[in-house]
């Protein structure tokens, strides 16, 4: 019997839509009568048939679904709700403040940075240069990389002279990788400077002189291994030397070894934060982009983004933009012949991914930065584009780059080099208030050691490894969750003094053996174990008292700017 009426309830349902066509079959009917009367009848056709319309409307109104609505972010109490839209159902509303909400003291300063200073000038142990000896022993280097991996390898170079105590000319810059920069030293270095300034030093020449030139015929370079010990070049270049009077080293980045007796560290200092030095035209051209900032803001915020094509694509890390990006990215990975293919998320699980616009707005937001803070990003080509910068804009609409602080006109004379336009990125990174890294390549390196040197002015180093899982499950909480474990996370990563200890890291980026501190005599007194040394006969090093086997490492890593 139930069965008898869910056939009958389902016939009853099936015949419906036959029941409302006959019933509109009629109503059509009757208005073609009332059309062929229309000369008497058209007012009230008029009526009905409006009438008729709006009766089918309000009907069909009834029976369709509600409309889905899209809702834009709320802002409330000066807050912005994120309601993410794929993410999964938040247990938490994730409201992001407009305000920092911490004071400019404990922004814009370093804690306890006024008890240290760069200290690089060379004690009475250092041997001065003897301009009368090996006169007729030259060195040429040609450096590698980009503008601060190039700047790495002219340090050591000094250094490497130093060491074979041999003549060393200006290094050639390298004008054939991927930035394709046909820069010289002299247009990007003040030359003269760079040689008077280290003259007590090390000798170096712009050239070769005249008389040598021949014995360049047939001159074949050699590459010494990374990290190459002091000794691992009296083994391996002096013999050369001596024999050929001019050896040619290439691919010299990163050649000479990470610890060193303080003299020659001290001497790497001197070299870095005093003798390298810029063009007076990139020089002006630096100060009035810093100048232009400063009439924006008392203090502002620059980020060294690092969001380049080439630098995602050596990262070996995935950004979500599907196939198009792993076209993109992978084709220009394998220029790189002894990179491996990578796994994304373990990279980025391991910290080794920049960050996001996004993120890095969201960390900054974190440790206190308000939207009305001023930030000036340094950076190339941002992968993405605009549609990439739009959320860190959104964050802090007070964003600026070179190219809208300057016209056009005023940045031609850079525009076309590389290395020129990152130069001016250094500068106003340099002396900005607070300088944001967003990966451990050279630039971030030397500025961090800069920065420092100078005063450890607030250098920050995002905790990649622990803001990952952070940024993945910000939706989860509060944002005053958020923003305290931000800044638990932070803690060792913002340019404090005692951040680092001696010898942790690269040297440019922790020279510990050029910094002082002026509240404690006994840091000034204490003298490195190599500084009683006695010094080499055939180089100026200091002669090991144990076993100081060649330890230097194969050429195997790759660093970017």
């Amino acid at each position: 019997m139930a069965s008898l009426n869910l056939k009958s309830k389902k016939r009853d349902k099936g015949d419906e839509p036959d029941k409302k066509r006959l019933v509109i079959a009629g109503i059509r009917h009757q208005l073609l009568l009332l059309l062929r009367r229309r000369h008497r009848l058209f007012p009230l056709v008029s009526a009905v048939s409006g009438g008729l319309l709006l009766f089918l409307l309000f009907s069909f109104s009834l029976l369709s679904p509600p409309p889905v609505i899209h809702r834009s972010p709320l802002r409330r109490n000066n807050q912005v709700t994120v309601e993410p839209s794929s993410d999964p159902i938040p247990t938490a509303q994730f409201l992001v403040p407009e305000n920092g909400g911490r004071s400019d003291r404990q922004l814009w300063s370093s804690r306890m940075s006024k008890s240290y200073y760069g200290c690089s000038n060379a004690t009475d142990t250092f041997q001065v240069l003897d301009k009368t000896s090996q006169r007729d022993r030259y060195l040429l280097i040609a450096t590698s990389g980009g503008l601060n991996q190039q700047r790495t390898g002219i340090i050591d170079a000094v250094v490497a002279a130093y060491i074979l105590n041999a003549t060393l000319v200006v290094p050639k810059l390298d004008q054939k990788s991927y930035w394709k920069d046909t820069s010289n030293f002299e247009e990007i270095f003040d030359v003269d400077w760079f040689i008077s300034h280290l003259s007590k030093d090390v000798k170096i020449v712009k050239e070769l002189p005249r008389g040598e030139e021949s014995r360049l015929v047939g001159l074949q370079s050699m590459r010494v291994p990374r990290k190459c010990t002091p000794s691992c070049y009296l083994q391996r270049v002096l013999p050369v030397l001596n024999k050929k009077h001019i050896v040619q080293l290439s691919k010299f980045d990163y050649r000479l070894s990470n610890n060193l007796d303080t003299e020659l560290q001290k001497l790497r200092c001197r070299v870095n934060y005093h003798a390298v030095r810029y063009t007076e035209s990139i020089n002006r051209m630096g100060q009035m982009l810093v100048d232009r900032m400063r009439n924006k803001a008392k203090h502002f915020v620059a980020l060294h983004l690092r969001f380049e094509p080439d630098m995602l694509a050596f990262s070996g890390c995935y950004y979500g933009g599907g196939q198009k990006e792993r076209l993109e990215l992978g084709a220009m990975r394998r220029r790189w012949k002894t990179l491996h293919a990578a796994n994304p998320d373990k990279v980025r699980q391991h910290g080794r991914c920049p960050l996001t616009p996004e993120e890095i707005g969201l960390m900054l937001r974190g440790l206190g930065f308000g939207r009305e803070v001023h930030l000036y990003v340094a950076s190339g080509e941002v992968y993405g584009g605009e549609d990439t910068l739009a959320p860190l804009r959104a964050l802090f609409p007070n964003l600026h780059t070179k190219e809208t602080l300057a016209s056009k006109k005023e940045l031609a004379p850079f525009a076309r080099f590389s290395s020129r336009m990152a130069a001016l990125d250094f500068i106003v990174c340099d002396e900005s208030d607070a300088f944001v890294t967003n990966n451990n390549g050279n630039m971030a390196r030397i500025l961090a050691g800069r920065r420092r040197y100078l005063g450890h002015k607030l250098t920050i180093r995002p905790n990649a490894k622990k803001l990952y899982k952070l940024f993945t499950n910000r939706h989860n909480m509060t944002w005053d969750e958020f923003s305290s474990k931000v800044r638990r996370y932070q803690t060792g990563f913002m340019g404090e003094p005692d951040e680092m200890k001696a010898g942790q890291g690269e040297f440019h980026e922790n020279p510990t053996s050029c910094i002082c501190r002026t509240s404690d005599s006994k840091f000034n007194e204490t003298a490195d174990e190599h500084d009683s040394w006695a010094y080499s006969e055939t180089g100026n090093v200091p002669l090991p008292s144990r076993s100081d086997s060649d330890q230097s490492e194969v050429d195997e890593e790759i660093f970017l700017d």
